[in-house]
């Protein structure tokens, strides 16, 4: 199970920390992503991290403002969001691929506005 918090409004420029609580399946044995759908839109990755938390990708429309990190020992995955923009408005989601299905979170809702 996968559930996300920290969503919220924040205003052009500004920071916002979104979570995701991990149960129920070894947390420390597998990448995790987020991924945001905008409004009307699909649903795209934003960023990822290895099992270990060295290994990170980001989309290019995030890349040296976001900040994907995780905690075991917490089961604990982030996203550090910095300067955001307008455009970074979506409902964010945090996802797991097993070897023959994923999980999926609720989604957080992110609004940049002023």
């Amino acid at each position: 199970q996968l559930v996300e918090s920290g969503g919220g409004l924040v205003e052009p420029g500004g920071s916002l920390r979104v979570s995701c609580a991990a149960s129920g399946f070894i947390f420390s044995a597998f990448s995790m992503s987020w991924y945001r759908q905008p409004s009307g839109k699909e649903r795209e990755l934003v960023a990822t991290i290895d099992p270990t938390g060295r290994r990170k990708n980001y989309a290019d429309s995030v890349r040296g403002r976001f900040i994907i990190s995780r905690d075991n020992f917490q089961k604990m995955l982030y996203l550090q969001m910095n300067s955001l923009k307008p455009d970074d408005s979506a409902v964010y989601y945090c996802r797991v691929q097993f070897k023959q299905s994923q999980s999926w979170g609720q989604g957080t809702q992110v609004t940049v506005s002023s």
